[in-house]
């Protein structure tokens, strides 16, 4: 779920279905960006969070959920423990939904092992990055398929201490261990780090990003992949990551792949709306490698994205 405290909502409330959501009602809230709007508070800090830093004071539940033929584990925290808040999806500038395990993350890693089973994409000695990560599925995806280095953001510091480090670490303990037994094996652990803060401002602290477009000009050493579900859900923040896209990515072969809603109800974002930012900057292309009509929810899309 994206992280970005510029969200276009005020006050909680459930903001569309996930994917522990039997029943998803998309008309919550329908109707709220009419009303007056109260100013959002200032965003948190932007900083980086280290993984000694996991929280010891929240539960962390773990189970296996099954992802294309991949058995992965999803954690599962309280959000009425982190935050004080409960049966809420977002609160504006507070708690951006990082908690929650999205149906976008899901689809993302199904789509990313398509692209690697048929050759389309390596994570081999990649540089990747996953924005709006929450569990981390998709970039623990890439560590599994020995990407050189995956940094996971999140709008929450509090969701990367007590959800995404230790589902990290519980999802990467069996490739430890394998690679520990096996002594011919190469060493093939990916370098973790995790970062904190509102899309304006995270690149001053990424280490593979830059705001110099003189350096942007031409090749740039930035992060290979971009990884991001269910990041495109607030019409307000779509220039905002697309920006800072453009100071990730690396120049000219680096790729993004986007998950999410083709259109979120009540919010005004959405995979088109996102899609039509890119049209106007002309800068890139995109093309659509995954749909899922399944009934429940409304349509959701994976797209890859490429520098023209």
């Amino acid at each position: 779920m994206a992280a970005n405290s510029s969200s276009a909502a005020s006050g909680n409330f459930r903001l569309f279905g996930s994917a522990e959501d039997e029943k998803p009602n998309p008309d919550i809230a329908l109707g709220f960006l009419d009303s007056q709007q109260p100013p959002l508070p200032p965003p948190p800090p932007s900083l980086e969070v280290l993984s000694s830093e996991v929280s010891s004071s929240v539960k962390y539940n773990v189970e296996p959920v099954s992802v294309g033929g991949l058995t992965m584990l999803k954690g599962r925290v309280s959000t009425q423990e982190v935050f004080s808040l409960s049966n809420s999806d977002l609160v504006p500038g507070k708690y951006e939904g990082g908690l929650k395990l999205w149906e976008g993350a899901l689809d993302l890693v199904k789509a990313l092992c398509a692209e690697v089973e048929n050759g389309h994409l390596s994570f081999a000695g990649k540089r990747v990055l996953e924005l709006g990560c929450g569990h981390g599925l998709p970039g623990i995806y890439a560590c599994l398929e020995d990407a050189a280095a995956v940094h996971f953001q999140d709008f929450n510091a509090e969701v990367l201490r007590c959800l995404t480090i230790p589902n990290v670490a519980a999802n990467l303990s069996k490739k430890t261990e394998a690679l520990s037994t096996n002594l011919t094996e190469p060493d093939a652990r990916s370098e973790v780090r995790y970062f904190a803060g509102d899309w304006s401002e995270l690149h001053k602290i990424l280490p593979f990003a830059s705001d110099n477009k003189e350096k942007l000009s031409g090749s740039f050493d930035g992060y290979d992949i971009v990884l991001m579900a269910e990041t495109v859900y607030s019409l307000s923040t779509l220039k905002t990551l697309y920006k800072l896209i453009t100071q990730c990515l690396s120049r000219p072969h680096g790729v993004v792949y986007l998950a999410g809603k083709k259109h979120y109800f009540g919010v005004g974002g959405g995979t088109r709306r996102f899609l039509s930012v890119l049209e106007k900057e002309g800068e890139m292309v995109s093309k659509l490698i995954a749909e899922v009509a399944d009934g429940s929810s409304n349509v959701r899309e994976v797209w890859k994205l490429s520098l023209k």
